[in-house]
């Protein structure tokens, strides 16, 4: 899928400290104003992966967030509040990873959505998988800045763009073209 870029503002982020001395306004306008999205990749959890035989009911059975990632997570939480998000509609894939990062944002309730689930070892049908998520979020009207958390490989699906640990990608998704980069926000663990 390619992917325009209006603007693209790369920042990096203490994982202690952060704040608006940081932080893109463009991007986080438009978040506010509900005319982008954020597409946020889970906090730190060492590895790649999943280890085999892991089981999505038992977290015990996958990578899941180092204590740094928990610090990192919380920060990011603390990033979103500092540039006016108090409260986002937070979807999150699940991933023991990505909903413990989605829960300590602390933005509000967290809800599970399937088409967040990783694409890792998908095939062919990581490009059905991700038209399922376009053609979701195109069917929304969110009520509050809204926050997706996922997995490295489907942002760089979506948005042909790598995301690190914690990374937050803002996006428009316009209801008939291509998603637009509109700005990036790396955090440090």
């Amino acid at each position: 899928m390619r992917t325009t870029r209006r603007e693209f503002v790369a920042f990096s982020i203490a994982a202690a400290g952060a704040g608006k001395a940081w932080a893109a306004e463009p991007p986080w306008a438009e978040l506010r104003a509900g005319r982008a999205t954020a597409l946020l990749r889970h906090a730190e959890a060492p590895g790649v992966g999943d280890p085999p035989g892991f089981d999505l009911a038992d977290c015990s059975t996958q990578r899941n967030l180092s204590e740094a990632g928990q610090v990192q997570a919380r920060t990011i939480g603390d990033l979103f509040r500092a540039n006016g998000i108090g409260a986002a509609a937070v979807y999150s894939s699940r991933w023991c990873r990505c909903l413990d990062t989605a829960k300590l944002l602390g933005l509000g309730d967290v809800i599970l959505l399937d088409h967040l689930n990783s694409l890792f070892g998908e095939g062919d049908e990581a490009a059905a998988r991700s038209a399922a998520l376009l053609a979701w979020h195109r069917g929304q009207r969110f009520a509050a800045p809204a926050v997706l958390v996922t997995h490295q490989v489907n942002i760089t699906r979506l948005t042909g763009l790598g995301a690190s640990s914690g990374e937050i990608v803002f996006v428009r998704i316009p209801a008939e073209s291509e998603i637009e980069v509109i700005g990036r926000v790396a955090t440090a663990a």
